[in-house]
């Protein structure tokens, strides 16, 4: 698959996980000729959005009958997408929210500087926040970047409490992330990240770190997540090998 088709691919899987997302289990979507000239993309693009969504158990797929909505008991997550918090609670049929945001403008630590291809000491935006789903802390998140991305304007800040890290940066700055580099690792919360979330020390998380570019390469954004373990389900896309071995 080209960068474009998958480009395409990725976008018509957005569009029906958020035409699905107030809708119950068991409804059943448009035919797929209807489906495709509505999202505006060609039916072998729109099959593989769909068999994206059926390999993550959001849609189930019947021959002859169509495809339905499926019973969505948690956040389910396609490791091969890159997905936005909000968007994740939202598929599984539960209200997003976000408790205890606070951003501020500091100085970049090695680390994220390293990460984002600034110099030492450059300053940066920080927005951490506890997100819920149906009132429920399920994610713990820090979102990190350059405050030259938004032409020194301080007031960004202001704008980014309870709104959409790639919506901001999209829609006013003009930044649009094309790909993610993620790495995954299981490990348990301490007192913080027990507090913020109002789970017991010691319980188990996903931690997710991951750096989004822009198509040119460029670093944009920095996240750390602590994802509740028991609250989500990840799964991944396995293709080929595409022929046979003896």
């Amino acid at each position: 698959m080209t960068e474009r088709s998958r480009s395409k691919t990725v976008s018509a899987r957005g569009n029906i996980v958020s035409r699905i997302s107030d809708v119950p289990a068991g409804s059943q979507l448009p035919p797929e000729p209807e489906l495709a000239a509505e999202l505006g993309v060609s039916r072998s693009t729109l099959r593989e959005a769909l068999r994206s969504l059926e390999d993550e158990g959001l849609v189930r797929r019947t021959r002859g009958a169509g495809t339905f909505v499926a019973e969505r008991p948690r956040m389910a997550n396609n490791l091969d997408a890159n997905f936005g918090v909000t968007d994740a609670i939202r598929s599984s049929g539960m209200v997003p929210g976000t408790v205890n945001a606070a951003a501020r403008i500091e100085a970049a630590s090695a680390d994220e500087a390293e990460q984002l291809e600034l110099q030492p000491g450059e300053d940066v935006v920080v927005l951490d926040r506890t997100r819920t789903a149906d009132g429920r802390p399920v994610v713990l998140s820090r979102d990190i970047f350059p405050l030259r991305l938004a032409r020194g304007d301080e007031s960004i800040v202001e704008r980014l409490n309870g709104v959409s890290i790639y919506g901001t940066l999209e829609d006013d700055l003009g930044i649009v992330v094309h790909h993610g580099f993620a790495t995954f690792q299981p490990t348990q919360a301490d007192g913080h990240v027990a507090s913020r979330l109002d789970v017991p020390r010691g319980t188990l998380l996903l931690y997710i770190r991951q750096v989004d570019y822009e198509a040119s390469g460029r670093a944009v954004l920095s996240s750390h997540e602590h994802h509740l373990a028991e609250a989500f389900e990840f799964s991944v896309v396995r293709r080929g090998p595409g022929r046979r071995y003896s």
